[in-house]
């Protein structure tokens, strides 16, 4: 199912999708089968089509997105795709998400290179890899095994020493490493998860989608004087967040 809203600030459609072919195998992330040379064209036409023309304007967001190598993160029979203006099966019924959205929620983090950034979302690991290029460190959860498996690998094997990696429920966080200087978080939850709250540092910034299945809200938190701050930055439609059995937060 693929879900779309259109962006207030931009005029633009983007899209968040929980699934848009079945069976993917995602062991086959990270295949290179083609010259570097031509990817590295496709990546500045994203930047420039797909990022810079809606709005996208922070040197460092655009600067890791030409350094970051998207087409290590989807799946063999999808790289043709890999710099397009859609979100990609990676299996288990996720995507890679669109990179217009990915710039998005990471420019609104406003983000330091001292940074310490909380993910919540594993995924293919793209979202993380572009973090680390422009802050310190990031902690990152993933509640599908396979998935936070293969993530740490391939961060791991392209040498992303400052991507840690943990496989377990993201609704309780990270606790060990709090407080952290921003959090993003890409499921859906109803109500803003009162751990990520509490693991958010002071003046910390918080991105996050919440609330029921047809009506969300991208929300950016900030914390002032221990109590978050909310405002609403758009409408959107976003998987859920789910616990180890699968049920809705």
């Amino acid at each position: 199912m693929i879900f779309s809203r259109v962006c207030r600030c931009c005029l633009c459609v983007f899209v968040i999708c929980c699934g848009l072919s079945a069976g993917c195998d995602s062991t086959t992330i990270g295949a290179e089968a083609m010259t570097d040379d031509r990817y590295a064209q496709e990546r500045e036409q994203m930047v420039q089509k797909q990022l810079k023309r809606r709005g996208i304007s922070d040197e460092r967001v655009l600067s890791a997105f030409r350094r970051v190598k998207r087409h290590l993160f989807v799946p063999q029979n999808y790289l043709d795709l890999a710099y397009s203006d859609q979100p990609l099966p990676i299996g288990h019924n996720q995507t890679i998400s669109q990179p217009y959205i990915v710039a998005f929620m990471t420019e609104t983090l406003d983000l330091k290179e001292t940074d310490r950034v909380l993910e919540v979302g594993t995924g293919s690991g793209y979202q993380a890899a572009i973090l680390a290029q422009i802050c310190q460190e990031v902690y990152t959860i993933e509640i599908i095994p396979e998935l936070g498996r293969s993530a740490r690998k391939l961060l791991a094997d392209r040498g992303y020493t400052n991507v840690h990696v943990r496989i377990g429920d993201g609704y309780k966080g990270w606790a060990e490493h709090a407080p952290y200087d921003a959090i993003i978080v890409t499921c859906s939850p109803t109500h803003v998860p009162e751990p990520l709250g509490k693991q958010l540092a002071e003046e910390g910034c918080m991105i996050i989608p919440v609330g029921k299945k047809f009506a969300q809200e991208l929300i950016r938190l900030r914390k002032k004087e221990g109590e978050l701050v909310e405002e609403s930055v758009l409408p959107v439609r976003f998987v859920p967040m789910v616990n180890d059995g699968g049920k809705r937060y």
